[in-house]
């Protein structure tokens, strides 16, 4: 393929695209690939998680200060970014669970969560679209809708009869997948691989969650060798203050480890109209010998 290839990742929130496949995202990026992160609500229902940013939200307010975190991860990972504009629904907890806020982005409907992104994948016409899968990677109600929104987005941007004036001519993406950087199998290997070490690890907790969780293992298709770009994606991670301290659990792994465990982030192919042999190692898989 001689024209420039485009990836365009859809996330739910700000610092989603910093822990799933940003060193993937930041070693296209270098090879010359034009990478869109699309953004669908502003995280401003989110948690401080980080005490020492709790000032500037005091002052500012949480979403004001989520913007700015995000563009500075975006400088980090160099790619291009686009808000979807949609409000943040929290994760409700309780038994009974408490109903969605009113107006926010898992409560609408995906006439209207939708056409907005066909614009963008119509005006970006990106070759690879990764995003969530269908349990949203963790069952957040914003990852499930954006899970919703961004598959029903790739079909409405192809279908000619669907807005025909919105962003432009239609476009067919040829390749979908979901992210799966937090396969069981990628922890309990991270895991062992600490513990081995006599190091702690972070994972105690998740394995114990998880323990009743299915190998799912065999749901990923592509591995995507990323580890020269690991310490890019920790600085993309850090720009999220709010979100992740720098003696938090993402950071207690340390880089020459996970290298040497787990260099790879990893993806399920989705959907394809292209041929490729699986296992893949490269989202572009098919792309690149096009004409």
């Amino acid at each position: 393929m001689t024209s420039t290839l485009r990836l365009m990742a859809v996330h739910a929130h700000p610092d989603d695209e910093a822990s799933k496949g940003a060193a993937t995202m930041a070693k296209y990026v270098a090879e010359g690939v034009d990478v869109m992160v699309v953004t669908c609500t502003g995280g401003e229902r989110g948690d401080v998680l980080n005490e020492a940013a709790q000032a500037d939200v005091d002052e500012r307010g949480l979403l004001a200060v989520r913007r700015d975190e995000m563009a500075r991860a975006v400088d980090v990972l160099g790619v291009q970014h686009a808000w979807l504009g949609f409000e943040d629904s929290g994760f409700p907890e309780g038994d009974p669970t408490p109903p969605l806020p009113d107006g926010c982005f898992a409560a609408l409907p995906l006439a209207e969560t939708v056409p907005p992104l066909v614009e963008l994948i119509r005006s970006f016409r990106p070759h690879v679209v990764t995003t969530y899968d269908e349990n949203g990677g963790y069952p957040h109600p914003d990852h499930i809708r954006t899970h919703e929104t961004t598959m029903a987005a790739v079909d409405a941007a192809a279908d000619p009869r669907f807005h025909p004036t919105l962003g432009g001519r239609v476009w067919v993406v040829p390749k979908v997948y979901y992210n799966m950087q937090f396969s069981k199998a990628r922890v309990e290997a991270l895991h062992l691989a600490m513990i081995d070490e006599d190091l702690d690890s972070p994972y105690h907790d998740w394995l114990e969650r998880w323990e009743d969780r299915p190998d799912d293992a065999a749901r990923v298709t592509t591995r995507v060798r990323a580890d020269d770009w690991f310490e890019v994606r920790d600085r993309a991670l850090l720009a999220h203050r709010t979100q992740i301290a720098p003696d938090s659990m993402w950071f207690a792994v340390p880089l020459e480890v996970h290298r040497r465990v787990w260099p790879t982030e990893d993806f399920q192919l989705a959907r394809s109209i292209v041929d490729s042999d699986l296992p893949e190692d490269d989202l572009f898989a098919g792309l690149r010998e096009m004409p």
